[in-house]
């Protein structure tokens, strides 16, 4: 089969021109990755690959990286792990809520069908607003910019923080994000999109124009309605979204409710 026809890339979606590819940390890793592609594409399993390969396809950037991100529906993590199984590869499922591994010696890759905080899950339309771009000898699903934000939102802690990663998105890549399927993914969660947003204008503020104004007033529209209510009476932590262990004492020790469960409530 033609690489062109590949049943994972349809003809239909847009291709770009990687404007960079990271560096693996080794050639032994490099050739890993180019085969695992290899693998994959010749499936018809529908996957996107994300992660650093992604950023530096939309950024330029180029990093060394120590592993291949790989995104695809809930349903698909199964089949991908089981052809890399029979095909003689190690495979494990780290965290059946989000989260499988290939290995072969020391190298890995992930395959990722939600986010670890559950606030998130790979679905349809990812694979039909991404874009198709060679990548390892491949031509390949690339995940599209506006999901590629939004699958990093919430990566914010002591021991990572991809908030760099957004912001070079936005910079190189803002007339390519659709802002209003954004905000939609994070309508519960607006208030991260407008950290965000902020964030990113005071990172550059020569650049500030690439952030909507519809998008900036919607969301200070919200935070001012926000700001007229009384507080919430349920004591909650939604800190443990961002890190299980640095938000780790205010649900053990001060009462608060993390993700889910109950917490104490704070007097009228």
């Amino acid at each position: 089969m033609a690489q062109d026809e590949l049943p994972s890339v349809p003809a239909s979606l847009p291709a770009i021109d990687a404007k960079a590819e990271p560096t693996p940390e080794s050639a032994e890793a490099e050739a890993f990755y180019t085969q695992a592609i290899r693998e994959l594409t010749a499936t018809d399993i529908p996957f996107l690959v994300a992660g650093a390969y992604a950023v530096s396809a939309y950024t330029g950037l180029s990093r060394q990286t120590k592993d291949l991100d790989i995104f695809c529906k809930a349903g698909d993590c199964a089949r991908i792990l089981a052809h890399f199984k029979d095909l003689g590869y190690a495979v494990e499922i780290r965290d059946d809520r989000w989260l499988g591994k290939v290995l072969q010696g020391r190298h890995f890759f992930d395959v990722i069908f939600a986010s670890a905080n559950g606030t998130m899950q790979v679905e349809d339309q990812w694979l039909e607003h991404a874009r198709q771009v060679d990548l390892l000898g491949s031509r390949v699903r690339i995940i599209g910019p506006t999901e590629l934000v939004w699958s990093k939102c919430f990566i914010q802690d002591r021991g990572r923080h991809d908030g760099a990663d957004i912001a070079h998105t936005i910079l190189k890549a803002h007339d390519q994000i659709d802002w209003q399927r954004l905000l939609s993914y994070l309508d519960v969660h607006w208030e991260v999109l407008l950290m965000q947003v902020l964030n990113y204008r005071w990172i550059y503020p020569s650049e500030r124009s690439h952030i909507p104004d519809w998008l900036l007033d919607e969301l200070l529209a919200r935070l001012a309605r926000q700001r007229q209510l009384p507080s919430p009476r349920m004591k909650i932590c939604r800190g443990r979204l961002l890190s299980q262990i640095d938000y780790e004492i205010d649900v053990k020790q001060w009462g608060f409710a993390g993700v889910g469960g109950v917490g104490e409530l704070r007097d009228a």
